[in-house]
């Protein structure tokens, strides 16, 4: 196929490639962006059409691939890195905090509740909440790593028991 030719079908689909648009975006102008990008990436890449093949389809795709491409582009540059050792916090919304007046007395009982277990339940509850994973609690205690899933659950049940005042 000529380059003329080929140039005259791809003008030729532009107002179906702007109905497609409406598939991804109502905004008009991210919409002519994205037709402008596809036709822009389809005369780049003309030498990848094959002859005889659906022109139509070859440009969706291009145009949905754009599109997927420019939106996972966007939600990186949301993202907010941060290089602190609790990174993991960064997007956890704060519903909660300690830092109330009544909040302290809280803290306190949960805190008291947590030290009224037994021991044998207490510190592989305490290792898993410090971090160490069930192998390692398993590894230092040397016990079943069953025994250890076992006594950290028994250990949420009978904090959760005594935790009843402060249910919703």
């Amino acid at each position: 196929m000529a380059s003329v030719e080929f140039n005259h079908q791809i003008a030729s689909l532009q107002e179906t490639l702007e109905l497609f648009t409406r598939r991804f975006t109502k905004d008009q102008e991210e919409s002519e962006d994205l037709i402008q990008d596809t036709i822009l990436k389809a005369l780049t890449y003309r030498d990848k059409f094959k002859q005889n093949t659906n022109l139509k389809g070859w440009l969706y795709t291009i145009m949905r691939n754009t599109f997927i491409n420019n939106y996972r582009k966007s939600q990186r540059a949301r993202t907010t890195l941060d290089d602190t050792k609790e990174s993991y916090y960064l997007n956890v919304p704060d519903n909660y905090t300690f830092n109330t007046p009544d909040g302290s007395y809280e803290y306190k009982d949960i805190m008291k509740c947590v030290s009224e277990i037994r021991e044998d339940l207490l510190i592989p509850f305490k290792m898993h909440t410090d971090g160490y994973k069930y192998h390692e609690i398993a590894e230092h205690l040397n016990i079943p790593i069953g025994t250890v899933k076992n006594r950290i659950f028994h250990a949420r049940k009978e904090i959760q028991k005594k935790l009843v005042a402060y249910a919703y």
